[in-house]
């Protein structure tokens, strides 16, 4: 009889992937058989990087890892789940206030696809404050984020603001 593939999905924007989402990921992929990174497409939602680039970025991102992919989505979630056959929903957790959030989404998840389950994994002590959002406002106000991206995510970061700068006739402050 052929082994049963556990699979997850680790969903987000991923604008732009940062060393906290990599450090969810490398966890869940060594509790799932397979780990299917969803980029979630909304038009109506202004991003940094379109999702072609921010696919690009991750998959560059999870290259180290054999058994993860990366998709996009838009829509539901757990339609995606049911899709791609997805048992799982891992979510990162940074705080008590991640947790009540993303309790009430398992919670609607699992009464729109009772079949998957989600599985909170507590973040990094090093990454319990890291968001890309946060990330991104550090940088545009020239902070050095470095340390919290992959190299070529901060070099993409980096360009991008700088040509943001230089459309606006601006620069970067210290």
């Amino acid at each position: 009889m052929p082994k049963h593939v556990t699979r997850a999905v680790c969903p987000g924007s991923f604008d732009p992937v940062t060393l906290g989402h990599l450090d969810i990921v490398g966890r869940a992929s060594k509790l799932f058989d397979e780990v299917v990174m969803a980029v979630g497409v909304n038009p109506s939602k202004s991003r940094m990087f379109s999702p072609e680039e921010r696919i690009a970025m991750l998959e560059q991102a999870c290259a180290g890892f054999d058994n993860v992919r990366v998709e996009s989505f838009s829509g539901l979630l757990t339609d995606f789940c049911r899709a791609h056959d997805v048992q799982a929903i891992v979510k990162g957790l940074r705080a008590v206030s991640d947790f009540d959030y993303e309790l009430q989404m398992a919670q609607m998840n699992a009464s729109l696809a009772e079949e998957v389950e989600t599985v909170f994994v507590p973040t990094a002590p090093e990454y319990s404050f890291l968001a890309s959002s946060l990330v991104k406002e550090v940088a545009r106000f020239g902070g050095d984020v470095s340390r919290f991206l992959p190299d070529f995510v901060n070099d993409a970061l980096v360009a991008r603001l700088t040509s943001e700068n230089d459309a606006v006739g601006g620069s970067r402050g210290a």
